[in-house]
């Protein structure tokens, strides 16, 4: 990933921050984008889908913990990395931040030198998860997630798209059980208002077609990919 197609969203209500580090961080090459609150930097990360996402936590309107939450409950934002600004001594505002969904966080002030150290840090881990999260493997199940394909063993799978990504998600995390909420928002979002009896369907295709043992019902909770 070049740096000229990395879009950052730098989110701060002060405008020095904004100019002095948008600055460095657009004389490094990078595309930056503003936001000025929570609200604003909703709007502009559902439009630009920035790859990485700076934030700080004490804003007008909307503050940022609240930002991050709503921000990681976008489907097409999972893979973005978010770290907040944090003035010393904000303890309580890391661990709500990390509790809210965050990445790192950058404690400021901070010397123009060691912020785009840090930016080149936390873009590394979003090209490692991107290219870590595209191809899935699993015994002899291959799901790649860019192409839409899926093999069992020689064998090529043809999966709609909510099939498919409800597979991806599930087979993302063998072992861990998504609850069904979380299945509804990651798989279908705001598309349409759905109910849990659409994951059942879902469910109940992809073991006829994948195969029944891979896929266990937890009552009362969700759905989990086996091993």
């Amino acid at each position: 990933m070049k740096k000229r197609d990395t879009r950052i969203l730098l989110v701060d209500d002060e405008p020095d921050i904004l100019e002095i580090i948008g600055y460095n961080l657009s004389s490094e090459g990078y595309q930056v984008i503003t936001a000025e609150n929570g609200v604003e930097a909703i709007a502009q990360s559902k439009k630009q889908k920035p790859h990485l996402i700076i934030l700080d936590v004490m804003m007008p309107e909307m503050d940022g913990i609240e930002a991050c939450e709503k921000i990681r409950a976008i489907p097409e934002l999972s893979e973005t990395v978010i770290t907040f600004l944090t003035a010393r001594g904000e303890d309580y505002s890391q661990v709500a931040g990390f509790e809210a969904g965050a990445d790192d966080y950058i404690t400021k002030p901070i010397k123009p030198k060691v912020l785009i150290s840090k930016v080149k840090a936390l873009l590394r881990r979003f090209k490692e998860t991107s290219e870590e999260d595209s191809l899935i493997k699993i015994g002899n199940l291959t799901i790649n997630r860019e192409e839409y394909k899926i093999l069992k063993g020689k064998q090529e799978i043809i999966l709609p798209r909510k099939e498919f990504e409800l597979l991806a998600l599930l087979a993302s995390k063998p072992g861990k059980v998504f609850k069904r909420e979380d299945i509804l928002d990651r798989v279908w979002g705001n598309e349409v208002v759905v109910g849990g009896r659409t994951i059942d369907v879902h469910i109940r295709k992809l073991r006829e077609k994948i195969g029944d043992e891979r896929f266990k019902t937890v009552k009362g909770v969700g759905y989990k990919f086996v091993v």
